[in-house]
């Protein structure tokens, strides 16, 4: 349960990931406005992810929000964090552009620290009743 809650907040998070670091990358942000761009565009992703399923359950677009926020934030932050120390750790990382393996590779890299070690992060919350706990009592399907 942990590994796929931690998968379905990597999409959302590796959608807005990548799109901020393609649109920072590509419009030549400073690598500081880039991540500002990646994090936010990855906050928006990943709670927007967990919100189309609670509202599916027929929930008002309030109480999903609060959902959202109290099952992904804890967890997206994690991952933010650690995929951006990943992409600013590695040289030339940021400044290769969007043409390059060098960056690609990082960002995957990135991504996959990521995952691996957010999975016991969410593991510890949903054991404590926390994070993407608070979404099953809205929809099994996960």
């Amino acid at each position: 349960m942990a590994a796929q809650a931690t998968l379905h907040c990597l999409t959302g998070c590796a959608i807005g990931e990548v799109l901020g670091m393609v649109i920072g990358t590509s419009i030549g942000l400073s690598n500081i406005a880039t991540v500002v761009l990646a994090v936010a565009l990855a906050f928006v992703f990943g709670y927007a992810l967990t919100m189309r399923g609670v509202l599916r359950a027929g929930v008002d677009f309030r109480t999903a929000l609060k959902v959202a926020l109290a099952a992904d934030t804890i967890s997206i932050a994690v991952m933010e964090i650690l995929d951006n120390a990943v992409m600013l750790t590695v040289p030339g990382a940021m400044d290769a552009g969007l043409t390059s393996w060098l960056f690609w590779v990082a960002l995957a890299g990135a991504l996959l620290v990521a995952f691996v070690l957010t999975t016991p992060v969410n593991k510890w919350l949903i054991g404590r009743g926390k994070g993407h706990a608070v979404i099953h009592q809205y929809h099994h399907g996960h």
